[in-house]
C-alpha cells in the first residue's frame, strides 16, 4: 500500500536525522532481533494473539520496554510483544508531537527506522486508527489525524460528565487512607513535568486518574475514560508546544485533588475536578 516515491517522501525530517529517544529504543530491540535470527524481518509466529501493549496500571512507565535489548541467552522476542513496543513508541511520538497533525507516514519507512519489517509498524497503525488517532490514506499509509481546539473542548466536556460524579461519590465513600495510597503516583506526575517530559507526564497522568477511577469498582468506566484521556493528549495543529511550567501546574492540581478528597471537602473537588479538565496538560 505505502509503495513508490510516498515510502520516502512520507517521513518528516526529524525522522530522517534524529529519532525521538522512544522510537531509537525501538529501533534498539529491532536491531536486537535481527542479530538473533539473522534477518531484520521479525518472527512470524503469534499473528493471532494479543497485539495491545497498555502501561503498567500500577504505576507509570516513563519509557517503552523496549529500551534495552534481551539478553543473549533469552529467546527470540515473539512478534506481538515487537508491535506492542512499536505502539508505544508511535502513542509517544503523537504526544510529544514528533508525528506531526496531517502528516502521512509510511509503514515501511518507519519499520526501517525500527529495524523490523512494515507489518507490526502497519499493525500498530492500525490500532491507531481504531483509537482516532490516524486514517489510512490508500496507496500512501497513514495520516495523522488534525484536530480543532473545539474537540478538545468536546473531549473535556465528556470526560467532565463521566468523572465529576464518580469522584463526588468515591470523595464520600473512600477513606484517607486510601487516597493516600494515590500520593506517589500524583508525585510521579510532578516529577516527570519538573523535567518537562511531556510523554512521561502524558503516561503518568493517565496512571493518576486511571487509579481515582479504579476505586469506583466499574473497570468499563476505567477504559472508557482513559482512551478519552489519551484522546484528549494529541496536540492540536500549530498549537504552542506545552511549556514546562504548564505541566507543573497541572500536576500541582493532582496533589491538591488528593487533599480535598482525603478532607472530604465536596466543593472543593468538585472545581478542581472541572479546572483540571479545560486545562492545558491534564
Amino acid at each position: 500500500m505505502e509503495r513508490g516515491r510516498a515510502r520516502d517522501a512520507a517521513v518528516p525530517r526529524p525522522y530522517a536525522t534524529d529519532a525521538p529517544e522512544a522510537l531509537r529504543a525501538a529501533e534498539a530491540s529491532g536491531a536486537s532481533e535481527a542479530s538473533a535470527s539473522g534477518s531484520r524481518r521479525v518472527p512470524e509466529q503469534a499473528r493471532g494473539e494479543h497485539t495491545h501493549s497498555e502501561p503498567d496500571r500500577s504505576g507509570c512507565p516513563t519509557r517503552s520496554p523496549a529500551s534495552a535489548p534481551p539478553p543473549p541467552s533469552s529467546p527470540p522476542v515473539r512478534r506481538h510483544s515487537v508491535r506492542g513496543q512499536i505502539l508505544d513508541a508511535l502513542r509517544t511520538a503523537l504526544v510529544s508531537g514528533e508525528l506531526a497533525p496531517g502528516e502521512v507516514y509510511s509503514a515501511p519507512v518507519l519499520g526501517e527506522r525500527f529495524g523490523v519489517s512494515a507489518t507490526p509498524v502497519r499493525e500498530a497503525m492500525q490500532q491507531l486508527v481504531l483509537e482516532g488517532a490516524v486514517e489510512v490514506v490508500l496507496n500512501r499509509g497513514f495520516r495523522v489525524i488534525a484536530r480543532s481546539a473545539g474537540e478538545l473542548a468536546e473531549l473535556a466536556e465528556v470526560r467532565a460528565l463521566l468523572e465529576v460524579p464518580v469522584m463526588l461519590r468515591l470523595a464520600r465513600t473512600v477513606s484517607a487512607e486510601q487516597w493516600a495510597a494515590l500520593v506517589p503516583l500524583a508525585e510521579a506526575t510532578g516529577a516527570a513535568a519538573a523535567v518537562g517530559d511531556r510523554a512521561a507526564y502524558a503516561e503518568c497522568d493517565r496512571a493518576f486518574h486511571r487509579a481515582l477511577l479504579a476505586l469506583s469498582g466499574n473497570q468499563q468506566l476505567v477504559m472508557a475514560a482513559d482512551d478519552l484521556h489519551r484522546r484528549s493528549q494529541w496536540p492540536l495543529v500549530s498549537a504552542p508546544a506545552v511549556r514546562r511550567a504548564d505541566l507543573v501546574a497541572d500536576a500541582a492540581e493532582h496533589s491538591a485533588l488528593l487533599d480535598a478528597l482525603m478532607a472530604r471537602d465536596l466543593p472543593v473537588v468538585q472545581s478542581l475536578m472541572r479546572e483540571h479538565f479545560t486545562g492545558s496538560a491534564g
